[in-house]
């Protein structure tokens, strides 16, 4: 949980281009970050792949008022309204987004090329019918801010009962990784969003952070678990952890759907 999903990046910068706050080369430029190429399939009126400053104006074309991130796990439709196709898509990429008062939806599918040493990243995004229902189990800023102080401390009484509190190398340098990241994308959502969705995807990331550690390679490879070391114990971290990931999750959504949620509410 320590890197941004792309379904994260397109919603936040297409909203600041719907919105006004960003050019349409630079939200295709921020959105597309260090993959290679990023294209669009399946798009109305357009008979092949197009790239991603061409897909964000149609999608406006078509009504598009907002995008909305989706973030489901098996359990767990985080974000989903429906059809089956469309979430059996995003289910099992774990990420989507939705285009608002557009009817569609996008599901990325990611592909790395290249020789060894030179392997970029490419990003073709599926883009099929979404019902214009409202999305399953997605918080307030409000709700969300007041769950994640709650589960930031219960992520920490865990991992300090657990005695995995940071103590090995591949701890200490996973939150190294994660404070250098947040010094260096300060901004970590697009022009528009309210200072509020900022700080919530903020602490979001600093769960995820506690939770990476909790659940570093170590686990998988017999290295570094400090006191959990049996997998009976491996497993009681992991349930103990699953509500906290979850609380993470959904504040993550209700942060990039912040600009969504705050122009509807005024229109109400």
């Amino acid at each position: 949980m320590l890197d941004e999903h792309r379904s994260g990046r397109l919603t936040a910068w297409g909203n600041a281009l719907l919105a006004g706050f960003a050019a349409p080369d630079d939200a295709a430029h921020r959105i597309t970050g260090r993959d290679a190429v990023h294209r669009v399939t399946g798009l109305p009126g357009e008979a092949g792949p197009v790239g991603l400053t061409l897909a964000l104006g149609r999608l406006r074309a078509l009504g598009a008022t907002g995008l909305r991130l989706a973030l489901p796990v098996p359990g767990h439709p985080l974000g989903l309204s429906g059809p089956p196709e469309f979430n059996a898509r995003a289910m099992e990429a774990e990420e989507a987004v939705i285009a608002v008062g557009a009817g569609l939806g996008l599901v990325p599918e990611i592909r790395e090329a290249g020789p060894e040493g030179d392997v970029h990243t490419e990003v073709e995004w599926h883009c099929l019918p979404v019902r214009d229902t409202p999305p399953a189990d997605t918080p307030t800023l409000s709700e969300a801010e007041r769950e994640l102080a709650e589960a930031l401390r219960e992520a920490t009484e865990v991992l300090t009962r657990l005695d995995v509190a940071g103590s090995g190398p591949v701890a200490r340098a996973a939150l190294e990784a994660y404070r250098a990241r947040a010094e260096r994308n300060r901004e970590v959502l697009a022009p528009g969003y309210p200072p509020r969705a900022a700080r919530v995807l903020e602490l979001a990331q600093r769960v995820g952070a506690l939770i990476a550690i909790a659940y570093e390679p170590g686990d998988r490879e017999g290295r570094e678990h400090g006191a959990a070391v049996s997998a009976s114990q491996i497993a009681a971290r992991a349930a103990a952890l699953r509500p906290v990931e979850r609380t993470a999750r959904r504040a993550r959504v209700a942060a990039y759907n912040a600009i969504v949620e705050e122009r509807e509410r005024r229109r109400d």
